[in-house]
């Protein structure tokens, strides 16, 4: 006698099912990204217009050269300046004005 098989190998009318299963998976998840895709691209352009419209025009006297960018901790002579003709706002202070006084920072004693 031979054991029963408990094994039956998939006929073609579930080979064809699962096929369909997979392409109709693969089908819904392109359709997804490209609206994933498509949906950001509208949201980027749409804070490229509200970004160019916050802007405010620059007329045509004005030259891009003459915009000078200021560095608030180089104004305050935290770090180095960029330029070396920047003098930072504490070096500017009198030499008989009053300085606040420096504290250490927590954990250090000097």
């Amino acid at each position: 006698m031979t054991a029963p098989q408990h094994y039956m190998p998939p006929g073609a009318r579930e080979l064809r099912a699962q096929a369909v299963q997979r392409l109709q998976a693969g089908l819904f998840g392109i359709a997804a990204i490209i609206l994933i895709v498509g949906l950001a691209s509208i949201i980027n352009e749409r804070a490229r217009q509200a970004d160019a419209a916050t802007q405010p025009r620059v007329s045509g006297s004005v030259s891009p050269a003459a915009v000078v960018d200021s560095d608030p901790l180089a104004e305050a002579g935290v770090v180095p300046s960029s330029s070396p003709d920047q003098v930072p706002a504490a070096q500017l202070a009198p030499a008989g004005a009053a300085q606040p006084a420096r504290t250490a920072p927590a954990g250090q004693n000097n």
